[in-house]
């Protein structure tokens, strides 16, 4: 098994984040999906070039053993500006931007961290999870402030004046 390490992060297995991209993929593709303007050939391709996309953008930026460090660089965010790894994607079909906005909600949220994958569309819309594992080993997530968790408390972006981790 191919394992990957950069300098600060950990060492991952492409295989520790397959479900969660696999369930972040297949919830972008069943968005264009619904449309119905782009055909299966289609959605195979967009869904490979965006697992194969996300796979690199993540690959230094996972720690199953911290599944809130990174939270933030891993968030899939449309916010009426188009995350640029979903158009990177969608340009493999042909799609523009333009497009993208026709087929996308115009906000929507995607969080892909270790054993656990959620959404919301819109800025007041309730989380829903996507996909959800156990770690194997305890992961205390006290004290964290987590994309998600800030969205839960009413703030709309991260705070820029300082990040708040807690180790043990």
């Amino acid at each position: 098994m191919q394992r990957w390490s950069g300098s600060g992060s950990s060492s991952s297995s492409r295989a520790e984040m397959v479900p969660e991209i696999a369930a972040a993929v297949g919830f972008v593709s069943s968005l264009l999906r619904t449309r119905g303007c782009v055909s299966e050939q289609q959605l195979q391709v967009f869904s490979g070039a965006l697992q194969e996309a996300l796979t690199e953008h993540y690959k230094h930026h996972w720690f199953p053993e911290k599944p809130f460090k990174g939270s933030g660089y891993r968030c899939i965010r449309i916010n009426h500006k188009m995350d640029p790894i979903i158009s990177k994607a969608a340009s493999q079909i042909g799609l523009n931007l333009q497009q993208l906005y026709q087929l996308l909600p115009s906000e929507l949220t995607l969080w892909v961290d270790p054993y656990e994958v959620s959404y919301r569309i819109g800025e007041d819309g309730s989380i829903c999870v996507l996909y959800e594992a156990t770690a194997t080993k305890p992961v205390s997530s006290y004290g964290m402030l987590t994309c998600k968790n800030q969205m839960m408390l009413g703030r709309t972006s991260p705070s820029k004046n300082y990040m708040m981790t807690v180790s043990s």
